[in-house]
């Protein structure tokens, strides 16, 4: 090209990232226009011409294209303001860029890199800027998880669960068994994460092989749903009436102390029939939970646990079960979590709170029945917040948990169970109030991250922290 050197001019461009070498006559060969044209042509492409003396730059546009995660999270130049303000939520932030102004490239930037980081969302509480954020495999985890308890939470669980296997290519393995199998599995070491909608006792984490965190997940309701047909609006119950009915004292649905809040109850002259769970239940640790703090005969002649002996009453076996006996027997009641009436359509009734209003489960009213319990949390985060303080409270709500040994002896598992936790109280909360639980509270995330950085392989941390 040398020997051309008289009459023509070497340009070199770069166009996404390839060399392009063009010669431009000068004008004593070539018409001014065509000069003209030429140089349009180059600048509409995105390629400028540079004299063959100056290095050739990169434009920041054949960065923004590169579509691998290493390239997707570099940090664009500061000659272009914005594919650079762009690259700054590609490289740092959870969610897609929503600029509503940007080149088409720069665009194409932030989509490319969110989605080669796994396309993670943005949750709807408990996230902190600094939070690490699970975006896609480890090569280090494991690739299949199993657990097993609470039916409670069941249904959050599996939307969870079906996510997080998108994101990370790990399948993890949940049975729905109830909170004393998911207690039983753990203790025994069959499963790597049990599930319990009521916390381990002081006996019960003695007989574990090892020391168990508790880790709370999400917050739900626990109500008293029931078959009357007659009933066309909301019933409501006091502590004393669920009491009452669940001991046998109260018997029929005309009793006094059911009319005195459901005038239409009076012409029911029908007896009732109580339905509970056969299972080892969380959910019935909740409930008896409530029964007891309210009444002291509840208190004295049953208790609360995950299995008590009940005075009345059919069992069946997980949440469903239950939900299926109220369906199939008029004038019947039980207890189920929310979500299980709101499936099976079955009426959700009232509860008197502690503040004398009758409250109906809700995500605000259970979001209010947490308030600012992250601050009196005990160290174990084992708590109850059944007729919590509140106007708006209601007072059947309650914590669920995971249960997972704090030292792991496999170090594959290890990295695997903590970034789905980890993934499941940051990421995950945007699923729960579609399926009607309520998110954790942001200082409850906060020391769920510290009890999840705590768990350990051989003496050291397993979280991998991303």
């Amino acid at each position: 090209m040398r020997g051309e050197r008289g009459n023509s001019e070497r340009i070199e461009t770069f166009v996404y990232g390839h060399s392009t070498h063009i010669h431009r006559r000068r004008p004593a060969m070539m018409g001014a226009w065509l000069v003209t044209l030429i140089s349009f042509v180059l600048a509409a492409c995105g390629g400028g011409a540079t004299d063959s003396s100056a290095p050739a730059t990169v434009p920041t546009q054949a960065v923004a294209v590169v579509a691998t995660p290493a390239a997707a999270a570099a940090t664009r130049p500061a000659a272009a303001p914005t594919t650079a303000s762009t690259s700054a939520t590609a490289a740092g932030a959870t969610t897609a860029a929503t600029a509503s102004t940007g080149t088409t490239a720069a665009s194409t930037s932030a989509t490319t890199a969110v989605g080669a980081a796994g396309a993670a969302t943005k949750p709807t509480t408990g996230m902190t800027s600094t939070a690490a954020t699970i975006t896609g495999p480890n090569p280090d985890e494991a690739k299949t998880l199993t657990g097993a308890g609470a039916t409670f939470p069941a249904p959050l669980y599996t939307k969870w669960f079906n996510e997080y296997e998108k994101v990370t290519q790990v399948k993890v393995n949940y049975q729905s068994i109830g909170s004393g199998g998911g207690i039983k599995g753990i203790t025994d070491k069959t499963v790597d994460f049990g599930a319990s909608d009521g916390p381990m006792t002081d006996e019960q984490l003695k007989a574990a092989q090892g020391d168990i965190l508790h880790i709370p997940m999400t917050l739900g309701a626990v109500l008293a749903s029931y078959n009357v047909p007659e009933a066309k609006d909301p019933l409501k119950f006091t502590g004393d009436t669920l009491a009452g009915i669940f001991l046998g004292t109260i018997t029929t649905w005309n009793d006094p102390k059911l009319t005195a809040d459901n005038p239409l109850l009076a012409s029911v002259n029908k007896d009732i029939t109580v339905v509970h769970r056969s299972d080892g239940s969380g959910t019935t640790y909740v409930w008896t939970d409530y029964l007891s703090t309210v009444s002291p005969e509840w208190k004295t002649k049953v208790g609360k646990s995950t299995s008590v002996n009940w005075p009345v009453g059919l069992g069946a076996k997980g949440n469903d079960g239950v939900a299926g006996e109220i369906k199939q027997n008029p004038y019947s009641i039980g207890y189920v979590e929310l979500v299980y009436a709101m499936q099976n359509k079955l009426p959700v009734s009232s509860v008197k709170n502690k503040a004398g209003k009758f409250v109906t489960p809700s995500i605000e009213s259970v979001t209010t029945a947490a308030a600012g319990v992250a601050d009196t949390l005990a160290p174990d985060l084992r708590v109850s917040i059944v007729d919590a303080e509140g106007d708006a409270a209601y007072p059947i709500s309650s914590f669920t948990w995971l249960l997972v040994y704090k030292d792991q002896p496999d170090k594959a598992k290890a990295i695997a169970l903590t970034r789905m936790i980890w993934w499941a109280t940051h990421e995950g909360q945007q699923f729960s109030a579609a399926l009607f639980y309520a998110p954790l509270p942001a200082g409850v995330v906060k020391k769920d991250e510290e009890k999840i950085t705590s768990i350990t392989v051989g003496g050291q941390p397993a979280f991998p922290g991303k």
